[in-house]
């Protein structure tokens, strides 16, 4: 069983207003990385915040894809959540999420293929 990567959060100041960035740490062949992430939308910060509100752990949701191009070309990848829990109902909720750089999805990639 694959072992979850936990999203984390932590407060910074910009232009004078707080807001909180969004981050998976981990180590890669030895070396501790920081990979940013964020929602492709500014309204889905609302929804990190939400899920950061609970005492429970925030993972992070890796679905892979694969499509056939008209001509035949194969193209795959992953898609990323998060996912939090109503605690009151049970419901679960995902947020959609990516990584904030280039290298911040080189290293995610890395991260994940070493806990598969």
């Amino acid at each position: 069983m694959a072992r979850a990567i936990t999203v984390e959060r932590e407060l910074f100041e910009y232009k004078g207003k707080e807001y909180y960035g969004y981050f998976i740490k981990g180590t890669v062949k030895g070396r501790p990385v920081r990979v940013g992430i964020k929602p492709p939308d500014n309204g889905g910060y609302i929804v990190l915040d939400i899920f950061f509100d609970s005492e429970k752990p925030v993972n992070l949701v890796v679905n892979p894809y694969e499509i056939t191009t008209e001509d035949g070309n194969v193209l795959s990848g992953n898609t990323y959540a998060v996912e939090g829990v109503d605690e009151e109902t049970g419901e679960v909720y995902t947020c959609k999420v990516k990584p904030t750089r280039e290298s911040d999805k080189t290293l995610l990639a890395m991260l994940i293929n070493q806990t598969a």
